[in-house]
């Protein structure tokens, strides 16, 4: 195995290790806000499984401990071998209470990624007010991590590096957890878009141990062909004329 030299290592360290923490703080805020949607969106709907769970909460703990291995180590190795984060949490749920009133069950599933998409627009709104200060500035290249640049280091910096990673993964997470496949929470969406017997059929196919082993591979394997078109509609929509692709 090569190894680079003590002071080069040393180099990339001092710029992994920041970029390393920023990508955490925004992945736990993201997760965190994501499963307290599922979770406040099904107590006010009847369900206070989450609520009794103390899933009920912006406060990042509950969720961590509840899913230590999605949300902490998970996160750190996908960052080390590939610059950025993937992970998991989950929130608990009645299943007899989704049978009884999937309709219901449905407002909640889609509950999560509407949290992202909410992040993803406050990110936005954010870059803007920071351009209108004249803190930021919209790149030329575009990367997960530097959707806007800084004007000076420093706190801009870190502010400009969080922004691009709160828009990027929240985008990620809103496109990735819609896909319509189980175990992922698009199979919500089918139940506003079928009704009858096609219905009744998707949800016994959702329901196939199979389907849920490898929904996470087969979703995966079709991300990148839907997440690139609404990725650059997404930042066409955030920087309007400038035409990126």
């Amino acid at each position: 195995m090569l190894c680079c030299p003590g002071e080069d290592r040393q180099e990339v360290n001092l710029e992994i290790l920041p970029l390393g923490l920023a990508w955490y703080v925004v992945f736990v805020i993201s997760v965190t806000v994501h499963e307290a949607a599922h979770s406040i969106v099904a107590m006010k709907l009847g369900d206070k499984t989450a609520y009794h769970q103390g899933q009920v909460t912006l406060d990042p703990v509950p969720h961590i401990r509840r899913e230590p291995v999605g949300m902490i180590i998970v996160p750190i190795v996908t960052f080390l071998l590939g610059g950025w984060m993937l992970g998991w949490a989950s929130a608990p749920y009645d299943p007899y209470w989704a049978q009884r009133y999937p309709k219901r069950a449905a407002w909640m599933g889609l509950a999560g990624p509407a949290g992202n998409i909410g992040l993803v627009l406050l990110a936005g709104v954010f870059i803007h007010i920071g351009i209108w200060m004249g803190m930021f500035y919209a790149p030329e290249t575009i990367t997960f991590s530097v959707v806007v640049e800084a004007n000076s280091d420093g706190l801009v910096k870190g502010l400009a590096v969080m922004a691009s990673i709160m828009f990027s993964l929240n985008l990620l997470l809103f496109v990735f957890n819609l896909i319509p496949i189980a175990p992922l929470d698009g199979t919500a969406l089918m139940e506003f878009v079928l009704k009858g017997e096609a219905l009744r059929k998707y949800r016994y196919a959702m329901e196939n141990p199979n389907i849920r082993i490898f929904g996470f591979i087969i979703a995966w394997t079709v991300f990148d062909v839907i997440f690139s078109p609404i990725h650059v509609i997404a930042l066409n929509l955030l920087y309007p004329g400038s035409w990126y692709h």
